[in-house]
């Protein structure tokens, strides 16, 4: 069974990191394309940020562009998402996902979810 489980989650304050952990298994994902969302209640889920197979390349969302970093381990077989001045914009629940094929923003570009871990900014 593929299973993707994130860590990481919590409550911080405005300003404050944390860093997020996505470990695989069922599944060397080494091959695949990682990417991290983000849902926010009564809102759609939104792309944050991507990194391809070889760790080579990285692909940020606008909003986090400069505070995030993804980053990916294929000897572990796991990505992670280091985010630093975190605003309460950032609350969500973030997912790991990840695509065998496509490296894209959108939902549907994605094969294998995580079940999420709450990220909660308070100002």
């Amino acid at each position: 069974q593929v299973q993707l489980v994130e860590s990481g989650g919590g409550l911080v304050q405005a300003g404050d990191s944390l860093r997020l952990s996505c470990a695989a298994s069922g599944r060397t994902f080494s091959s695949y394309h990682k990417a991290w969302f983000r849902q926010a209640p009564g809102k759609e889920r939104e792309f944050v940020a991507a990194i391809t197979w070889s760790g080579g390349s990285t692909y940020y969302a606008d909003s986090v562009k400069g505070r995030f970093t993804i980053s990916r381990d294929n000897a572990k077989n796991t990505v992670s998402l280091q985010m630093n001045s975190l605003k309460p914009e950032d609350t969500a629940v973030y997912y790991c996902t990840a695509s065998r094929l496509r490296l894209g923003v959108r939902v549907s570009d994605y094969d294998y979810w995580g079940q999420g871990t709450q990220v909660t900014v308070s100002s």
